[in-house]
Order: structure tokens, then sequence, then C-alpha cells
């Protein structure tokens, strides 16, 4: 086996745990975004007073002066 210029023998378990540790990490990110915006969807929806759910709220999604892109 021939290593490359800085890596040492025994790095590959090493590189596997790193994998595993950022597929981890990933996935929790993952998990976390998705129970916010399902947080912020019931919290829109009780607070819509007399909106249906999944009408047409004008709007809604729009950029605002501070997103918009210059």
């Amino acid at each position: 086996m021939v290593f490359a210029p800085g890596e040492k023998p025994g790095s590959e378990p090493e590189e596997a745990k790193l994998q595993i540790a950022s597929k981890q990490i990933v996935q929790n990110a993952i998990l976390r975004a998705v129970q916010q915006v399902s947080r912020e969807i019931r919290q829109g929806e009780a607070g819509a007073g007399d909106t249906p759910r999944g009408s047409f709220r004008p709007g809604a999604g729009e950029l605002t002066k501070k997103h918009e892109k210059k």
C-alpha cells in the first residue's frame, strides 16, 4: 500500500469514523430543520384565523425589501 504525503498507516478507520460522524451531523441538521418548518407551519395555521388551510395568502413567500437582492 502506498501512502500520499501527510497520510499515515491506519488512517482508513479514522476516515470511516469521520464519514459516519459527518452523516450523523447532516441527518441531525435536516431533522431539526424539518421540525422547525413543521412548528412554523402549525403556528401559522393556528394564527391564520379565518384563512382556510392551504389557501392563497397574498404576499406569502414574497421577498421583503430586506431580503431582495441588489
